[in-house]
């Protein structure tokens, strides 16, 4: 689906800010990229969608090169960017305007997600507010039906409701056949939704595990002040501490498994890179 192999790319003022960056992606995954600010998300995802060209290396889709941006790709692609504007149209016209453009467009799934999101698509788009502008952009990206589907930072700008309801309609959807990336550094919005993980730090993934992969390498307790235990990594709660621990570490072992927490991981891997790292070789060798 998405290819991409030994990329390298610098902004002409900086330095590289990838290295050889290989990352394949598969569809029938929904893939949260995490990543602090200035990691390289954004930068990667205008790759993946042929708005940026590599210095070296590759970036393809279904084995045509993105850079090309040829009708047939960018008819079965489709990027929802953190930053937009929306040209001074209702949103019923800029539907009958740009539907067109997606073959496999599904009116049904468009007027069922602004009705979720209680956008009122008569409106004129300019005149609605930065989160329900966001909500509609959402909702058109979700009906394309394109087989890539990239969202850098939907829920910025989305109040906590909104948040609930991008989740929901997410979770209906038949993605059996789509490749869907989902960029954010607000890491415990995703929640459950994600099949697979992706982490970027300095330029380069140095975590790419899927859920259950997660699970199997992984046990996320709450330690007890009063407890000896080993773990990876911890922070401190009221009473004590939400650690991660190794599944088969002998403390671990007769502990239970509690809910798996995103934020958590994502803090731990980024704060202890190769510890995390050694961890997964021992399940994925």
């Amino acid at each position: 689906m998405i290819s991409i192999n030994n990329l390298s790319f610098a902004f002409k003022t900086g330095t590289p800010l990838f290295s050889n960056l290989s990352l394949d992606l598969e569809p029938g995954t929904i893939y949260g990229l995490f990543g602090l600010n200035g990691a390289g998300k954004t930068t990667l995802l205008s790759h993946m969608s042929g708005m940026l060209f590599p210095d070296s290396g590759t970036c393809t889709l279904n084995g045509v090169p993105a850079r090309d941006r040829s009708p047939k790709m960018m008819s079965d692609l489709f990027l929802v960017p953190e930053q937009f504007t929306l040209p001074s149209m209702t949103g019923y016209k800029y539907v009958q305007l740009h539907a067109p453009f997606y073959p496999g467009f599904d009116m049904e799934m468009m007027e069922s997600s602004i009705n979720t999101f209680n956008v009122d698509p008569s409106s004129a788009l300019q005149e609605l507010s930065y989160g329900q502008q966001k909500k509609f952009m959402i909702a058109f990206a979700l009906a394309t039906n394109t087989s890539v589907l990239l969202m850098d930072e939907p829920t910025n700008g989305l109040d906590i409701p909104s948040k609930s309801q991008f989740r929901k309609i997410v979770a209906s959807l038949d993605y059996s056949d789509r490749c869907i990336v989902i960029s954010t550094h607000q890491v415990r919005d995703l929640g459950a939704m994600i099949d697979q993980v992706s982490i970027i730090k300095h330029g380069d993934i140095i975590f790419n595990h899927g859920l259950n992969t997660i699970r199997e390498a992984l046990r996320f307790t709450t330690i007890s002040k009063d407890e000896d235990l080993t773990y990876l990594y911890g922070e401190e709660t009221l009473g004590g501490m939400n650690a991660i621990c190794g599944a088969n570490q002998d403390q671990a072992l007769s502990r239970d498994s509690g809910e798996l927490d995103l934020e958590l991981l994502f803090n731990g891997i980024i704060t202890n890179t190769e510890l995390f790292q050694d961890e997964f070789k021992k399940v994925t060798a």
